[in-house]
């Protein structure tokens, strides 16, 4: 390697760079990724886990609800059979046949698993890990530590991870990844404290690095949350799929404006919190269309109860899947019954004691005791739609969960199939263990396959270098907190909950516009402590994310899951054999494409097809 390279009007001394060697790396340490790191180490694999923030400040932790496992420790008749036809039917079918299977037979070993490790779940009065409802389960699923299940589960997988012999990066931002022929042979980083850069030389890759919401001016995502993943995965040749599916949380704190966004966990909705507009009415059960209560609905009396406002249905609406409660939300609100400062009211107060409460959510108490100075124990909340999730993500194999790039893995919220068109709550967190641990078995399997090791190419450092130092080295340029917020209101705007075709093109158009100026953006001062530096060099993937969505969005014409088009609207039959696919052309422009998709299992369609009667009957008959 050259000694010297001049970069714009400065020298860098490249034999200086760190160079960092392991089996793998994983890039992100949410549950996603400290499961894959835990698999990686148990096999035997040097392993670095590389993660944006310090380590425990992870999206895991907003996951507040609980982890859906068909346990079966409430109700006996649960079974993953039922877990499996819940998923598909919450995913509107779209989802990889083969990931919901998975998931759905393995999540109950890996709660099991966490509870070896130390993990301290709320129990039932016989001492078994206690479930509650939530919404698109059948049966009280959800495994929980109050409203802190996602903080437990990091501290558990942090404790257990810390005695593997993983190494940590913490506070290192992964720019891109460098590739041998076709194959992954490592990554260049950047320690965000100095600005001085790190290879790391590894035989795979896998991403954990969750969505990329803070494209969005209204999200419940942190800073973090910038699509690295998708965009780095892009850039070394992965597909992306699905990425049309953006699911907005229908419970978002909407005051004061210096939270709006913030999550409000369906737990609220899960232990009886309802719904009401601005007359004090609930009106979850008047955004009930007749088709979908007869789709939806498990029986004929439930369906019938939702349609005639029967408030002792089994089941509440507030439990509905959540792109038709952040629907029926936004209605009141365009229709003026909404709350004062342009939401609607969540009411648990009027439902549970105050100590019940505070015991059953103490987290969404004090949440709103601190920021919104609003006691939930005495009166009712306002929420609103948030960006909370993405669907879509880097295309995978289902059971190595490999990318179409040897020796890029992928895992967690930022990997395509589990999903579909919608996601259940709860599902999140078993699908990061149950999908955590396989990319972890994928990525060993890949290595112990090799044949010869991958090297890193110089020049593709000295270029992604060059690409990040460019920005601090012009004379002048765009504002990178600018641009960043034109891209907010863009996509707030054009590519939101509710979509048309004139949406979505104004969008593109001006994401186009986006990309010319992100290629004269501009961060003054040195590399050290600059901020306005990690601000330019998110905007990439945040635009490459936010690209993806729209591209997909106009191509999918129909109204499935979370993406709703009002010129498409409803399910369209031929849509259900296509995933939308993207992907970088030869030109560099992306390609957006009609997938067609490979029939399903036998099997598994004969489950997803049967009545809620038949696959009751059908689980009793095997117990």
């Amino acid at each position: 390697m050259d000694r010297f390279q001049h970069l714009g009007d400065v020298t860098v001394d490249i034999s200086d760079i760190q160079v960092v060697e392991h089996d793998v790396i994983v890039v992100g340490a949410g549950g996603a990724g400290l499961r894959a790191a835990i698999e990686c180490s148990i096999r035997g694999l040097s392993t670095g886990l590389v993660c944006k923030s310090l380590l425990g400040k992870a999206h895991t932790v907003m996951a507040e609800g609980g982890v859906a496992a068909a346990l079966g420790n409430v109700d006996s008749r649960d079974h993953w059979k039922v877990h499996f036809r819940d998923t598909m039917r919450g995913g509107k079918f779209l989802n990889v046949w083969r990931m919901a299977e998975l998931h759905a037979k393995e999540a109950p070993d890996r709660v099991r698993e966490l509870e070896e490790w130390g993990a301290v779940f709320d129990r039932t009065k016989a001492g078994l890990i206690n479930q509650r409802n939530f919404g698109g389960h059948r049966y009280p699923r959800l495994a929980h530590v109050g409203d802190r299940t996602g903080l437990e589960i990091i501290r558990t997988l942090q404790d257990h991870g810390i005695h593997q012999g993983i190494d940590v990066y913490m506070e290192c931002t992964g720019l891109d990844f460098l590739k041998d022929g076709d194959k992954i042979s490592g990554m260049v980083g950047m320690w965000r404290e100095t600005g001085r850069f790190v290879v790391f030389r590894a035989k795979a890759a896998i991403v954990a690095t969750g969505g990329g919401g803070k494209g969005w001016k209204i999200t419940s995502n942190s800073w973090e949350y910038s699509g690295d993943g998708y965009g780095m995965a892009y850039e070394a040749g992965a597909e992306l799929m699905d990425m049309e599916f953006t699911q907005f949380h229908p419970t978002g704190m909407v005051w004061p404006p210096s939270v709006r966004g913030t999550l409000v966990t369906e737990s609220v909705r899960g232990e009886g919190g309802v719904l009401l507009n601005s007359e004090g009415k609930r009106f979850m059960f008047d955004n009930i269309p007749d088709r979908f209560a007869a789709e939806t609905a498990d029986t004929e009396e439930e369906a019938t109860q939702w349609l005639a406002g029967d408030k002792d249905a089994r089941r509440p609406p507030e439990l509905l899947t959540r792109d038709v409660v952040a629907r029926a939300i936004r209605k009141e609100v365009k229709a003026g019954r909404g709350s004062p400062h342009g939401g609607a009211f969540l009411d648990i107060a009027s439902k549970r004691t105050a100590e019940d409460i505070q015991r059953k959510l103490p987290s969404m108490y004090h949440q709103f005791k601190v920021l919104a100075e609003l006691d939930i124990t005495a009166e009712p909340m306002e929420v609103g739609p948030t960006l909370h999730y993405f669907m879509g993500g880097i295309r995978v194999d289902a059971d190595s969960q490999m990318s179409r790039v040897p020796g890029l893995f992928a895992c967690g919220e930022c990997a395509a199939g589990m999903h579909g068109a919608n996601r259940l709550g709860g599902n999140s967190l078993s699908d990061l263990l149950v999908f955590g641990k396989l990319s972890g078995e994928g990525a060993a399997n890949y290595i112990s396959e090799m044949t010869s090791e991958p090297t890193a190419d110089d020049d593709q450092i000295r270029s992604i270098i060059r690409s990040a130092t460019d920005i601090l080295n012009r004379e002048s340029g765009e504002n990178p907190y600018l641009l960043h917020e034109q891209l907010e209101e863009l996509m707030q705007s054009s590519v939101g909950i509710v979509r048309t075709e004139e949406l979505l093109t104004e969008g593109i158009t001006g994401l186009d516009g986006l990309k010319q100026s992100f290629k004269k953006v501009k961060a003054a001062g040195a590399s050290q402590f600059n901020p306005g530096w990690h601000e330019a060099l998110a905007l990439r993937n945040l635009l490459i994310t936010s690209e993806a969505v729209a591209q997909a969005a106009l191509l999918r014409q129909e109204s499935r899951g979370a993406h709703t088009r009002v010129d498409y609207p409803g399910e369209q039959d031929e849509w259900l054999r296509y995933n939308v696919v993207l992907s970088k052309a030869d030109d560099g422009s992306m390609k957006s494409e009609k997938i067609e998709r490979p029939a399903p299992d036998a099997e598994l369609d004969r489950i997803a097809g049967l009545s809620i009667e038949e696959v009751e009957a059908e689980v009793a008959g095997e117990q």
